[in-house]
């Protein structure tokens, strides 16, 4: 457990300085963007290896908190899918993006919060319950980082043409590759079989 939890302090610790300590992150950004981009990526790849690790470690001995209803998991399969077209949709200027203006949080929340429906253990409820609450309070900050931005009006977003169907199809194709292959490898928990 110990070790999941220092994971899920690691990770989280670095990705909330934006909303913590904004003027320190400005400020490694202008000394030295890279050095900061290099220190952030080594600092979040070593808490995503260790909530990684420590999830495996702990899921086999950690007590069921609740019992998980019977459809969650098929609605958790599903949800996941549209959960993965929003993080695709992050990277594409398409109507997903300029509509939830953060697709990528948005994912998670979603992506976290049915994976709660879908795992009732004490491990599974401190990941995906860590990562709903954390996407949840970077959405709202986000949102008020937007609104007390001083801007004149603001430019129109543009829209690429094809830009959603795109985002559909990495979607699709990355959730493919983690239900068939890469959840099982990664987590040691198949989807399918």
């Amino acid at each position: 457990m110990w070790v999941l939890i220092l994971g899920l302090i690691v990770f989280f610790s670095v990705h909330s300085v934006r909303m913590v300590a904004g003027g320190f992150r400005e400020r490694q950004l202008e000394a030295s963007p890279g050095r900061w981009k290099g220190i952030y990526s080594l600092i979040s790849l070593v808490g995503f290896g260790l909530i990684v690790w420590g999830w495996i470690l702990f899921r086999a001995e950690a007590p069921e908190i609740y019992e998980p209803p019977a459809w969650g998991r098929h609605v958790a399969m599903a949800l996941v899918w549209i959960a993965f077209i929003l993080l695709a949709a992050n990277m594409r200027a398409g109507r997903i993006n300029a509509y939830l203006k953060h697709p990528f949080l948005t994912g998670v929340i979603l992506w976290s919060a049915v994976h709660l429906l879908a795992n009732g253990d004490l491990a599974s409820v401190l990941l995906f319950g860590t990562f709903l609450v954390y996407a949840v309070v970077n959405r709202i900050a986000v949102v008020n980082r937007i609104a007390v931005i001083p801007r004149g009006d603001p430019a129109p977003a543009v829209v690429r043409p094809g830009s959603d169907l795109i985002a559909v199809l990495a979607g699709t194709a990355l959730y493919v590759v983690f239900v068939l292959w890469l959840h099982g490898w990664l987590f040691g928990v198949p989807l399918l079989g």
